[in-house]
C-alpha cells in the first residue's frame, strides 16, 4: 500500500512541476511583447501612426469643423470690435488706430484658423522629435524570463513538497492570467493615447478660433496646452518603460522562482498603474484641464 501511495505521489509531483514549467516558460511573452511595442507606437506621429485615420481626421477637420470654426471665429471678431468701440469711454473717446488693431487680431485670427492642423502637426512633431532622440537612452532590455534569471529552476521545484508544488502550480496559473490581462492594460493605454490625439485635433479648429479675444482667448490657450500635454505624455510613457527595464533585469538574483514570479507581477501592474497615470500627471505639468 505504501508502495502505490509513493507512486501516486512521485506521479503528482512530476505532472506538478511539469505544469509549474509549462506555466513559467512563456508566462511573460505577452507582456514582453506589448512593452516592446511601446517605444515604437508612441515614438510615431499621428500620421505614421496610421495613415487611413489620419487621412479621415484631417478631411472632417477641414471640412466640417473650419466652416463652424468660421462662424464661430466671426462672432468673436464681433464681440471683439464691440469691445474695442465700448471700452474708450463709451464712445466719446474713439481713435481710428483701434480699428486698425481690430484688423490686424482679425487678420492673425483668420490665419490661425486657416492653418490649424499645421501648428497642430508642427506640435506633435516637436514632441515626437523628444520622444525619438530620448527612447535610445531610455529604453533597455524589457523581456522577462523567469527560467534565465532563476538559478537551478529545477532544483528549487525538486526541493518542494506536494503540497508546495501545488500552492506554486496555482500561483504560476493565476499570475500567467494576470499578465495576460496586464498586456491588455498596457495595450489600451497606448492605443488609448492615439485615439484621443485623433480626437483632440479633430477639433482643432474650434477652440483656436478664440485665441485672438481676452475673454474667450483662455479655450484656445488651454486647448494648445492639451495638445503639448499629449504630445508629452508619449515621453512620460517612454520613461515608465525605462524604470521598468531596470527593474526587472533585478529579478531573481539570489531569489527563488516564487519570489521571482511575484515580483515580475507586481512590477507589471505597477508599469501599467504608472502607464494609466502619465495622462493626467502630463495634463497636469502643462496646466491643462
Amino acid at each position: 500500500m505504501g508502495g502505490i501511495l509513493d507512486k501516486l505521489d512521485e506521479w503528482l509531483r512530476g505532472l506538478l512541476a511539469e505544469g509549474i514549467k509549462g506555466n513559467l516558460t512563456g508566462m511573460f511573452d505577452s507582456v514582453n511583447t506589448k512593452v516592446g511595442e511601446i517605444a515604437g507606437e508612441v515614438g510615431q506621429t499621428p500620421q505614421g501612426w496610421n495613415s487611413g485615420v489620419f487621412s479621415m481626421i484631417q478631411s472632417l477637420s477641414e471640412t466640417v469643423i473650419v466652416p463652424i470654426a468660421g462662424v464661430i471665429l466671426t462672432f468673436v471678431m464681433c464681440y471683439e470690435l464691440i469691445q474695442l468701440v465700448t471700452e474708450r469711454n463709451n464712445l466719446h473717446d474713439i481713435d481710428t488706430w483701434m480699428f486698425f488693431k481690430w484688423i490686424f487680431k482679425t487678420f492673425c485670427a483668420v490665419l490661425i484658423v486657416t492653418n490649424t492642423w499645421n501648428i497642430v502637426m508642427g506640435i506633435f512633431d516637436v514632441a515626437q522629435g523628444v520622444v525619438n532622440q530620448s527612447a535610445g537612452v531610455i529604453v533597455g532590455n524589457t523581456s522577462v524570463d523567469i527560467s534565465s534569471v532563476i538559478a537551478n529552476l529545477d532544483g528549487q521545484i525538486e526541493a518542494l513538497s506536494t503540497g508546495e508544488l501545488f500552492g506554486l502550480w496555482f500561483q504560476s496559473l493565476f499570475v500567467g492570467l494576470t499578465m495576460n490581462i496586464l498586456s491588455i492594460c498596457i495595450m489600451l493605454v497606448v492605443y488609448g493615447r492615439m485615439i484621443e490625439v485623433y480626437l483632440t485635433v479633430s477639433v482643432g479648429p474650434i477652440p483656436l478660433a478664440t485665441m485672438t479675444n481676452r475673454e474667450w482667448g483662455s479655450t484656445g490657450q488651454n486647448y494648445l496646452k492639451s495638445l503639448f500635454a499629449l504630445g508629452f505624455q508619449a515621453f512620460l510613457i517612454m520613461v515608465c518603460v525605462g524604470i521598468y527595464s531596470v527593474l526587472v533585469q533585478k529579478i531573481g538574483i539570489g531569489g527563488n522562482v516564487t519570489t521571482a514570479i511575484w515580483a515580475c507581477m507586481g512590477y507589471t501592474v505597477l508599469l501599467c498603474f504608472a502607464l494609466f497615470k502619465t495622462g493626467s500627471l502630463s495634463k497636469s505639468l502643462f496646466g491643462a484641464h
